[in-house]
């Protein structure tokens, strides 16, 4: 079969692409904002991808089009496919009707540390060599590509709570079907489509409403939200992490490692080469939904280990001049905090100069603009790109003072982080984007 799919470079569109090709089909697709790593992914597979959304497309005669969630109305291409009435469906109704049907399928979602999680998720099973199928949201380094397919009876994916497609305003993750859920946390995001935190959690409920008897929901204890969307109705079995009564945390022993305990009794320790308790808490969870797979503790332990990562969270990018410059793709504030904190464990008394775009559809609205200066709190220097906001970023970061400075240009953003830097500053830049190319500009002006 050949698919075209519209949307191609998108994080999870272009997993489709991955996995559509590994299955046999031939695979094309477009899109209209091309940037690594998704674009160099498809074309060393040999994928062919055609720039804009051009109603010729249509002469391609593929036997069918799968539409990604960033598709509107309007957009040239899908009317052509809606007059001509030829054969579309969104990406995750492919995938789940296609290939995830006869997978025992782990899927990790919430608001924050899916894609880590998820990769951890991943490289557990890989080492325990059960040879998992994956989508990510990203690149695992353990991995080297965001997705593939395997005959492997396990498939493990991100879940995300965005709606399908513009024919489907359902949470993706309702197509899935898993068997082993994990729910990180709950917040309030997407508010170009969600109106409340409620909204989310009925989305939530849904999903847990698909899931059968034997399957299992790993839920963060200390999340209220996840919490409330149980307590709605929860037909399958329960574990917890980051709970005394369940799968927990000690205190560090040395910098990366860490106790772990089920219900008090000791599991040996986690050595895990990335900052932060807010990846160590993903760990364990990516620990407990291994167990429901079949993955002894002791597995999960010696593969988190060795887990090198994810591209695009804390990557370091390199050190010219002496500056460490690093990428992440945190763009909530509660994303932002945790990414500063654990820059700072990491850091110490360094100076952290924190270059960030509001990208994201909920930071550009202004939902979440008055917790960001408290996201930022340990930063030195914040230099925000305020272009394209419907707020005003200066107003907004006002209680930083002169430690944050606003930038309608990119050009001028990266000279003034130029001119502030210094040999053994850490410059940590934040966007759920490609930052109109600044990391590269920014490594060649710091040189």
């Amino acid at each position: 079969m050949h698919i075209h799919i519209l949307g191609i470079c998108g994080t999870f569109m272009g997993g489709i692409a991955l996995i559509a090709r590994s299955a046999g089909h031939v695979v094309t697709g477009c899109d209209a904002n091309v940037y690594p790593p998704m674009s160099t992914q498809l074309e060393a597979q040999g994928i062919g991808l055609v720039e804009g959304y051009g109603t010729d497309q249509v002469n391609l005669e593929p036997d069918l089009f799968v539409i990604g969630n960033a598709i509107s109305r309007g957009n040239p291409l899908l009317e052509e496919i809606l007059e001509r009435g030829l054969p579309y469906v969104s990406g995750p109704q492919w995938l789940g009707d296609t290939l995830l049907r006869d997978k025992w399928v782990l899927a990790v979602s919430g608001t924050h540390g899916k894609t880590t999680t998820t990769s951890m998720l991943a490289w557990i099973l890989e080492h325990a060599g059960l040879a998992p199928g994956f989508l990510v949201g990203g690149v695992p380094k353990n991995f080297g590509v965001s997705a593939r397919l395997t005959d492997s009876r396990f498939f493990v994916i991100e879940a995300d709570e965005y709606d399908t497609a513009f024919c489907d305003k359902r949470s993706k993750f309702l197509h899935y079907r898993p068997r082993t859920l994990i729910i990180n946390n709950i917040e309030f995001d997407h508010a170009d489509i969600f109106p409340d935190l409620a909204a989310i959690e009925t989305q939530f409920h849904h999903l847990v409403r698909t899931m059968p008897r034997n399957a299992c929901v790993v839920a963060h204890a200390g999340d209220a939200a996840s919490e409330r969307v149980l307590a709605r109705g929860l037909w399958s079995q329960r574990e917890y992490f980051d709970s005394p009564d369940a799968w927990a945390l000690g205190s560090e022993t040395a910098p990366g490692v860490v106790p772990v305990s089920y219900a008090g009794r000791g599991e040996g320790e986690l050595r895990l080469d990335m900052p932060g308790r807010h990846n160590q808490l993903n760990a364990i969870a990516a620990l407990a939904a291994a167990r429901h797979a079949g993955v002894a503790p002791e597995q999960s332990l010696r593969a988190l280990a060795g887990f090198e990562g994810v591209k695009r969270r804390m990557e370091l990018l390199g050190c010219p001049g002496g500056i460490s410059v690093y990428d992440d793709f945190a763009h909530h504030p509660t994303a932002i905090a945790a990414t500063l904190a654990a820059l700072r464990a990491r850091a110490g008394a360094a100076r952290i100069l924190a270059v960030f775009e509001p990208r994201s559809n909920t930071m550009k609205l202004g939902t979440m603009k008055a917790q960001l200066a408290q996201a930022l709190a340990d930063a030195d220097l914040a230099f925000c790109y305020g272009e394209g906001l419907s707020w005003d970023a200066t107003e907004v970061l006002a209680p930083l003072g002169a430690r944050a400075q606003v930038s309608l240009d990119i050009g001028e953003l990266i000279a003034r982080v130029r001119a502030a830097a210094r040999t053994g500053d850490h410059v940590l830049i934040m966007s759920n984007g490609g930052f109109g190319g600044l990391h590269a500009r920014l490594l060649a002006a710091l040189a």
